[in-house]
């Protein structure tokens, strides 16, 4: 019974996982969304590396990953996440706002000395998908 509760969730509109994980798991009516860099999907470089740059395709990564698995940001209770540099926060918070419009789940920003890869920002999130 419990496998038919708990199972992965994976989408080729977010990078495949590069480590033992799944991009998300899906536990009942519980979403877990892994931590999403700011990696294309395809995994091409970004053309542009800015922080909003990087936080805007950091989050599409997540979204993409919450609409496979039938969500919307609507669905989403909880974001949290790490930038390097917490003078990056404004920024982080305008490109946040903008990619998940209305949705207001609660948050944490977490400032952080570096990220894999070098990156300024990672995201995760928890999802409630009762009515998805």
């Amino acid at each position: 019974m419990a496998d038919r509760m708990i199972h992965p969730v994976l989408t080729a509109d977010a990078p495949l996982p590069a480590g033992h994980y799944a991009q998300a798991v899906r536990a009942g009516d519980l979403l877990h969304i892994s931590g999403q860099l700011p990696i294309r999907a395809d995994g091409a470089p970004l053309d542009d590396m800015t922080f909003e740059t990087q936080a805007a395709q950091a989050i599409d990564n997540l979204l993409a990953i919450l609409t496979a698995a039938g969500g919307t940001p609507a669905h989403l209770v909880r974001v949290t996440a790490y930038i390097v540099g917490v003078e990056h926060w404004p920024r982080f918070n305008a490109v946040y706002a903008a990619r998940l419009g209305d949705a207001r789940p609660a948050r944490s920003v977490v400032p952080v000395p570096e990220l894999h890869y070098g990156y300024l920002v990672e995201v995760d999130a928890v999802a409630w998908l009762a009515d998805a």
